[in-house]
């Protein structure tokens, strides 16, 4: 499926894809084609049942530096534009996978990118990563879902920060905002997210997945709801177990003398 794109790469590596945004000349910025392939790459992992984790990274310089503001002479208005650029939706494709997800954030990681790496699980950032969601300076505001997963991620306050000032900040403000999982030095990303990738693809994949749905779905619900939503689905997990610890059934009946 590499050869297919001209604007990512997609790899597999044993259980895990690589999903690579590769437009390094323009920081990666994002435009119709970007999310024609991402939709599809993201449904080819969402469709292969062998993976068990997707890592999300960017080419060159930068992990993506936002819209590509070239497409916005191609249409009647920069609203028409945005829409044009989110009419196919890989932002549920990201949200709704089977499989948990990892952003490894370095440079630049505006707009449309930080809300990318919104959606994803877990997000690790290099030391030189700058984070911004800079679209209220354009007169617009955040479409790609950057207004519900920034107060998701972090506390109000700071997501109405960010979402109306539009101001930068570093990796280490964002590891205290919660924007990020962890901070690593910039030559170390790659070997650290592999480890991490590595550590999560050993766990048993029906508990990671029960644990991240409980927690992704739990969030929208009343904690009663959510309390009984954890239950079940630990009880699902107790009784998976207890299947593949009993024996297989006897076949056939019981007679006397023997088995039939």
């Amino acid at each position: 499926m590499t050869g297919a794109f001209s604007t990512l790469v997609y790899e597999v590596d044993g259980a895990v894809a690589r999903i690579t945004l590769n437009r390094p000349e323009v920081l990666n910025a994002y435009n119709t084609r970007m999310r024609d392939e991402l939709t599809e790459a993201l449904s080819a992992v969402r469709d292969d049942s062998d993976l068990r984790l997707l890592v999300l990274n960017g080419a060159g310089q930068a992990f993506c530096a936002g819209a590509d503001l070239t497409e916005f002479g191609t249409a009647p208005s920069p609203t028409a534009a945005r829409h044009l650029r989110f009419a196919r939706d890989p932002w549920s494709l990201l949200e709704d996978l089977p499989v948990p997800s990892i952003a490894a954030l370095h440079g630049y990681t505006f707009g449309s990118g930080l809300e990318m790496a919104l959606f994803c699980d877990l997000r690790v950032a290099a030391d030189d990563t700058e984070l911004a969601m800079p679209e209220v300076r354009w007169g617009l505001m955040p479409a790609a879902g950057g207004t519900q997963t920034l107060p998701r991620t972090c506390v109000m306050g700071r997501a109405l920060e960010l979402a109306l000032t539009g101001r930068r900040i570093g990796a280490r403000e964002a590891l205290r905002y919660g924007l990020v999982s962890r901070v690593v030095p910039t030559n170390e990303l790659g070997a650290n997210v592999a480890q991490l990738a590595a550590e999560l693809t050993t766990l048993d994949v029906n508990t990671v997945r029960a644990a991240r749905r409980a927690v992704r779905e739990g969030l929208d619900l009343p904690l009663a709801e959510g309390l009984h939503l954890e239950s079940r689905l630990a009880d699902s997990l107790r009784s998976a177990a207890v299947d593949l610890e009993s024996p297989p059934p006897l076949r056939g009946m019981v007679r006397e003398g023997g088995y039939s």
